[in-house]
C-alpha cells in the first residue's frame, strides 16, 4: 500500500497570512455540528420540521444562499476542508478513497481504516490551533482524526467493535461507561441498516457529558443519519423529511446541553453539513468500459474509483498516459449520464492535487448529472444501467441541490444576518474568530457580516 508521507508545514504557515485574533477566549465554547447531508434546500422546505435549526438561523446569521463544498462533494475531504479552511488540494485528503497505484486496489480514507490523522491531513486544523492556545477540545465521530493527538476527549468516525476502544480517549470512556453510556453498541449500531438513529442519540449524549464534566471551548460532532436515509430512499422523500425532523431533535439535545453547562451565556454554535444530496435512478460503470484496456500480461490500464457522482480515473501504465488520457475522454463524454470531465492541467478549477503532487490523485476526474451515480463494477456488458432509486452526492459543488448548510448562532454572532452565498474554506476561519486563537494557512476568510463588531 503506498500513500504520501507526511510534510512539514512549516513554508506554508510562514507564507500564509494569520486569521486575526485577540487572546484565547478560555470562557467561550464553540461547537461545530456537522448534520451529515443536510442540504441547504431543506432550510426553505417546510416539509422538513426543524424548529431548532431554523429558531438558531433566525436568532444568527444564515448563508441563505447556500455554502458551496469541496469536490467531490463527500464526507471525507469536506469535513477536513471544514476544520482546515483549504482545500483538498492543500489539506491532502483527496476523497473517500483512492486506488493504490502498485496494488490496483482501492484503499479507504473513509472511516479511517488505515491512517491516522497526522497520516493524511497535510494542515493545521481549528482543533490543532484551539489546543496549540491551551484551550480544550472534542472530537465526537469527526472525519480524519484518527489519533489525532490535538483533540483531548474524542472518538473517531470507526463503527468497528475494538475501533473506539484502541482509537478513543481511554479515561473518557471509562467516565461514559460508569455514567450508563452503551458506547459498547456503537460498533454493532455501526454495521445495522437503522444503526444511525441510536449513534446519533448516543453522539448527543456524550457531547453533553464532556460539556458537564470537562467544559471543552471547541467541540467537534458529526450526525450521521441524515446521510444514511437519504442515500436509501433519496433527497425530499417521506423519509427524508422525518430524517430531518429528527436531525433537528438532536441539534435541540445540543442546545438544551450547553445551555445547562458553564458556557450557557457563552456558547456559538456553527451548524454545517458537508454537502447537498441528488437522487439517483442509474449507474454508470465506467471499468465496464475499460475492460478494452488491459496490457499484454493481462493486467487492466485504466480503473476507476467511484465517489458517488464523481469518480476518479487512473492510467497505470505511465509510458501509455499520453496516448490512453485522450482516448479515454473520448469514450467518457459519450456516456449518458456523464457531466464534465478533468485532466490535471484543470484540477486548479476543483481544487484537486495533481498526480505528479501526490500519486493518489487519479489521471482524470468525472463528475455526474443528476440522477446518475458511478459504480466501481464491471459486470456485464453495460456501461449504464438501472438501479434501485435513492441518492448520493459527490458532485460538482456548483449544483444548487449540491449546496451544503450553514448557520451561526450565539456569543459573538449578529441575529438577522443573510450571508447569501459563502465557500466552506470560511468555517475553520470563523471558528478561530470565534476563539480568538490563530489559524495558520486558512485560506478561507472569518464571515465577518456574522461576527458581532467588538468596541
Amino acid at each position: 500500500m503506498t500513500f504520501w508521507k507526511p510534510v512539514v508545514c512549516v513554508l506554508f504557515c510562514l507564507a500564509a497570512p494569520l486569521v486575526s485574533a485577540d487572546e484565547p477566549k478560555a470562557d467561550r465554547c464553540v461547537i461545530l455540528i456537522s448534520v451529515d447531508g443536510l442540504a441547504n434546500f431543506y432550510l426553505d422546505d417546510l416539509k422538513s420540521q426543524m424548529p431548532t435549526i431554523r429558531g438558531l438561523a433566525k436568532n444568527g446569521a444564515r448563508a441563505t444562499g447556500g455554502m458551496t463544498a469541496s469536490f467531490p462533494t463527500v464526507t471525507w475531504p469536506n469535513h477536513t476542508t471544514l476544520v482546515t479552511g483549504v482545500p483538498p488540494a492543500r489539506h491532502g485528503v483527496v476523497g473517500n478513497n483512492y486506488l493504490d497505484r502498485d496494488t490496483g486496489k482501492p484503499v479507504a480514507l473513509i472511516v479511517d481504516a488505515f491512517f491516522d490523522k497526522d497520516e493524511i491531513v497535510k494542515v493545521p486544523t481549528v482543533y490543532d490551533a484551539a489546543h496549540n492556545a491551551g484551550l480544550k477540545t472534542s472530537g465526537i465521530l469527526w472525519p480524519a482524526t484518527r489519533n489525532a493527538k490535538s483533540l483531548d476527549w474524542t472518538v473517531p468516525d470507526m463503527a468497528g467493535e475494538d475501533a473506539w476502544p484502541k482509537y478513543g480517549t481511554p479515561a473518557w470512556l471509562a467516565e461514559l461507561r460508569e455514567a450508563g453510556l452503551p458506547i459498547e453498541k456503537h460498533g454493532t449500531w455501526g454495521k445495522e441498516p437503522l444503526g444511525g438513529v441510536q449513534r446519533d442519540w448516543l453522539y448527543t449524549r456524550m457531547l453533553s457529558h464532556v460539556l458537564e464534566h470537562h467544559a471543552p471551548n471547541l467541540i467537534l460532532i458529526h450526525l450521521v443519519e441524515v446521510d444514511h436515509v437519504e442515500h436509501k430512499f433519496g433527497p425530499r422523500t417521506p423519509e427524508a423529511y422525518w430524517v430531518t425532523s429528527y436531525a433537528d431533535d438532536r441539534v435541540r439535545d445540543i442546545v438544551e446541553a450547553v445551555k445547562k453547562s458553564k458556557y450557557a451565556d457563552n456558547y456559538t454554535i456553527v451548524l454545517v453539513s458537508d454537502h447537498g444530496f441528488f437522487p439517483i435512478e442509474k449507474e454508470i460503470r465506467p471499468n465496464v468500459l475499460f475492460k478494452k484496456h488491459v496490457a499484454a500480461d493481462g493486467k487492466p490500464l485504466v480503473k476507476c474509483v467511484a465517489q458517488g457522482g464523481a469518480c476518479m480515473v487512473y492510467i497505470l501504465d505511465d509510458a501509455r498516459k499520453t496516448e490512453l488520457t485522450p482516448l479515454l475522454k473520448e469514450q467518457l463524454l459519450t456516456v449518458d449520464g456523464v457531466e464534465e470531465i478533468f485532466e490535471p492541467s484543470q484540477y486548479d478549477k476543483i481544487g484537486q492535487f495533481t498526480p505528479t503532487a501526490d500519486r493518489r490523485a487519479p489521471d482524470l476526474w468525472v463528475a455526474a448529472k443528476s440522477g446518475y451515480a458511478f459504480s466501481d463494477s464491471d459486470a456485464g456488458d453495460d456501461v449504464v444501467a438501472p438501479r434501485a432509486p435513492g441518492g448520493t452526492h459527490g458532485y460538482l459543488p456548483s449544483h444548487d441541490d449540491l449546496q451544503a448548510s450553514l448557520i451561526l448562532s450565539g456569543a459573538g454572532i449578529e441575529s438577522g444576518v443573510d450571508l447569501g452565498h459563502v465557500t466552506n474554506l470560511d468555517v475553520a476561519p470563523t471558528v478561530a474568530r470565534l476563539l480568538g486563537i490563530n489559524l495558520p494557512t486558512a485560506e478561507g476568510k472569518p464571515l465577518e457580516a456574522a461576527l458581532k463588531k467588538t468596541k
